[in-house]
């Protein structure tokens, strides 16, 4: 299991450098290591993206599950947090606003500080890193040792660049052609 710590990591060197080819090299390597199941959802993480869309966390939730003592190591998972998020998505009616809320500060209060400051910015919409569609799509195509020019047409009939990388990564390049119309 890969750690939200894991993606921070990345996501802060990704940050950090404006070479694109750096940035495509940090991204496919953090690909080759997630385990396969997890794969999908890293890609939607690291591309600043959720894997329920846009679920509309209150910004105030997050200052207030901010406030919180931090965890002392890392210990979340890149599956826990998704399936949190599902949870959170899927709550509607009577008293869910306060459900939702405590969902966020369950998080937080599992979340170091490292990860705390990558989940607030991708929450947010705010996990700029120059990782945008190009650069994922190279680091897919390096990371499944796929050529590029391959990725980048199986992604215009993919629907979700997430399965695109699950299937490159795991199956290869002949799956591809599941994309094609």
């Amino acid at each position: 299991m890969t750690l939200i710590a894991d993606l921070a990591d990345v996501s802060r060197t990704v940050s950090a450098t404006s070479k694109r080819s750096l940035k495509i090299s940090e991204l496919a390597r953090c690909l080759r290591a997630i385990d396969k199941d997890e794969i999908a959802i890293a890609v939607h993480y690291l591309s600043g993206e959720l894997t329920q869309g846009k679920i509309g966390i209150p910004f105030a939730s997050l200052q207030h599950a901010g406030a919180q003592q931090p965890a002392a190591e890392a210990t979340l998972t890149i599956r826990q947090v998704d399936e949190l998020l599902n949870q959170y998505a899927g709550l509607r009616g009577a008293g869910s606003a306060s459900k939702r809320a405590q969902l966020i500060s369950d998080l937080f209060k599992q979340a170091s500080v490292k990860e705390r400051e990558f989940l607030f910015r991708l929450l947010v919409g705010e996990l700029r890193q120059g990782a945008l569609g190009g650069v994922m799509l190279e680091a897919i195509a390096s990371a499944a040792a796929i050529p590029p020019a391959d990725i980048r047409r199986a992604a215009m009939y993919a629907k979700d660049l997430g399965v695109l990388a699950e299937v490159a990564l795991t199956e290869g390049v002949q799956a591809l052609s599941r994309f094609d119309l």
